[in-house]
């Protein structure tokens, strides 16, 4: 303390580093850096992967190196099946199926309507079939319905409503199903009985065409200008013969499905 009580501090002095040693310690940290980098890069091996296996270990996945096999399935035999039905190729046991659908009532406003099925199938995957019907140049913003049937033409026998398609604003649309397709057939008990095709025996009537129908006759009357259409029976709902006429055909005898 100094004489009049006071605290008395004393003044040190402490050594500052050089620039020598700041450099040195700036070099360890990035030499550290660059260390931890290094063990984190990924070097690729091989065309392998592993995965781990039931027992916690990992086990080496080899990826396949080659393109699968394409081949064109048999689907029927000459004069089974529809000329317009081509076979794509594909891979074992796929079988992809695809035809055309053709104008029929909207012929005269939209002649340059069509329609593509595609048919896909794979037994050892599902049960079903998927089915997309793509169409282009159609009456904008209306809805159809589609259906199997036994016949392409009037009075189309036997039938089986499969789904809706609604066209956009520019006429395109297409919907995509899944049901049986190559086997479908249409069963009545009051008459039993069998019927064949490429497919093989089904126990009823088989179904092997595919059409588009509108689905309300007021809309068909308003967009085909005809204020005298018949209803037809295809749709549900709303009255026996509230649906219009058939927009879309595959128009062939022969089977197309």
């Amino acid at each position: 303390d100094d004489r009049k009580g006071r605290p008395y501090y004393t003044r040190r002095t402490f050594a500052l580093p050089t620039r020598s040693m700041i450099a040195l310690l700036v070099i360890a940290l990035l030499a550290l850096l660059l260390t931890a980098c290094d063990s984190n890069t990924y070097s690729p091996q091989s065309n392998t992967a592993t995965k781990p296996s039931g027992s916690g270990n990992p086990s080496t996945v080899s990826f396949p190196t080659t393109a699968p096999q394409l081949r064109v399935p048999a689907f029927g035999n000459a004069g089974q099946i529809a000329p317009t039905v081509k076979v794509l190729p594909s891979v074992a046991p796929t079988l992809i199926v695809q035809f055309p659908l053709f104008p029929a009532s909207v012929k005269q406003l939209f002649p340059n309507a069509s329609g593509l099925v595609t048919v896909f199938q794979n037994p050892t995957a599902n049960d079903f079939d998927t089915v997309t019907v793509n169409v282009q140049n159609m009456p904008p913003g209306i809805k159809f319905t589609v259906f199997y049937t036994e016949i392409s033409a009037k009075p189309f026998g036997h039938g089986e409503y499969v789904g809706d398609l609604t066209t956009r604003s520019d006429g395109t649309g297409e919907s995509v199903f899944h049901l049986i397709t190559f086997v479908a057939f249409a069963a009545d008990n009051r008459n039993p009985g069998t019927s064949a095709d490429q497919s093989g025996t089904a126990s009823g009537i088989q179904l092997e065409h595919v059409g588009m129908w509108f689905d309300g006759v007021g809309t068909a009357r308003e967009v085909l200008h005809n204020p005298g259409l018949a209803g037809t029976p295809f749709d549900g709902g709303h009255g026996v013969l509230h649906a219009g006429p058939q927009a879309m055909t595959d128009g062939q005898a022969l089977p197309v499905i």
